[in-house]
């Protein structure tokens, strides 16, 4: 039964599977000490170039706003065979990067209007994630996709990952915390059962947040507006619209909005929101009822703004732990994203499923001695 591609490949998100296979032989330059500590709780602050001040919007607040991406090759979590190599060497940004653009000019070739609906064009540089999303009917081909293609870069160093500790990877729960659940689930008994992307409530991956990350396929925009008492980041996909307060207290009714509950204050040319209340379906690797997520936009240049943010949770992890990127200008604006909690795919992964139900009990009932069954 084939199922909406969106749930076949949100755990290779989370794993960060890059653009084609990298050599690890070449080494992070820096002396080892120069790493980030283990499970930095506070990622290493946007360096500032010091020909640049900050500008002030009409309310006199860092300006934040106007349109942005975080679109990039750079994984969520390292690669294992970069350890513990916080930045890329250039040579080897450079090969991602060469083949993020080989990759496009082979999706961008003509296909062959004979070829069945099993076609896979023959290729030599498809990530594991893309083919996995392409080829069958519905599936989607190279073209479809824009997941970034430069390596992503803070500070002008090419990360090899968005996560900071020491690994690039989340650091161990603590013992008897539960793991965390499976994206996606197997569960086919109502619409309501599916996961929020495929009912187009929310983004697959975390584009909205908290914490933001690019969800590596397409659709990594936002666009920030300031008011004098709140900011608004609104999400291209899945067209939301996250607000948070300035000054403001956390509320205390219960209530767990999508995205939480986010209150914002200035620290100097920094943004820092705290968020709190997030809801069990919007869980973070397992964390919701006790996730605390603290988040800090800091404008670092015309074409920079850097993203940092920390997580903690006191039942799964032994102290905070984060990440940091720089989102980018993008390049035009954000229009509407066509997607409705009708998705299409819905009825056909409830209709496909109600069909095995079928076949598995008319084959239970043809079996000798079952009842009802023909002798």
């Amino acid at each position: 039964m084939q199922r909406v591609v969106i749930a076949a490949f949100g755990a290779m998100l989370l794993a960060g599977v890059a653009a084609a296979p990298l050599s690890a032989a070449a080494q992070d330059p820096r002396p080892a000490q120069d790493a980030r500590p283990a499970q930095d709780a506070r990622p290493a602050k946007a360096a500032k170039a010091t020909a640049w001040k900050t500008p002030r919007n009409a309310f006199g607040q860092p300006d934040l706003a106007g349109t942005w991406t975080n679109a990039t090759l750079t994984p969520l979590m390292r690669r294992p065979q970069f350890r513990d190599q916080l930045n890329y060497t250039e040579d080897q940004a450079r090969e991602m990067e060469a083949n993020a653009e080989r990759e496009v000019e082979e999706g961008n070739e003509d296909t062959d209007p004979d070829a069945p609906a099993e076609h896979r064009a023959e290729t030599t540089n498809v990530r594991p994630e893309f083919a996995a999303a392409g080829g069958d009917v519905g599936g989607y081909n190279r073209g479809w996709l824009d997941p970034g293609s430069r390596v992503m870069r803070v500070n002008g160093e090419p990360r090899t990952s968005l996560i900071t500790t020491p690994n690039g990877m989340p650091p161990a729960r603590k013992a008897g915390a539960p793991a965390p659940p499976r994206f996606g689930g197997e569960a086919f008994d109502s619409y309501e059962a599916r996961s929020l992307g495929e009912r187009c409530i929310m983004s697959f991956g975390r584009n909205a947040g908290p914490p933001m990350f690019p969800n590596g396929f397409y659709n990594n925009n936002y666009r920030i507006v300031q008011t004098a008492d709140s900011v608004v980041i609104e999400v291209e996909m899945n067209h939301d619209l996250r607000i948070v307060r300035l000054g403001g207290q956390h509320r205390t009714d219960g209530v767990r909005a999508y995205m939480g509950d986010s209150i914002g204050r200035w620290e100097g040319d920094t943004l820092v929101v705290e968020t709190v209340n997030l809801p069990q379906a919007q869980h973070f690797m397992g964390s919701w009822e006790k996730l605390k997520v603290i988040e800090r936009f800091t404008r670092v240049g015309k074409d920079r703004l850097h993203y940092a943010f920390t997580v903690e949770d006191p039942d799964l992890w032994d102290k905070p732990w984060g990440g940091e990127y720089e989102f980018s200008p993008m390049d035009g604006e954000i229009y509407e994203y066509a997607c409705h909690e009708g998705n299409y795919a819905l009825p056909g992964i409830l209709a496909g499923a109600r069909v095995e139900e079928e076949e598995k009990a008319k084959a239970a009932a043809a079996k000798p001695g079952a009842p009802g069954a023909q002798p």
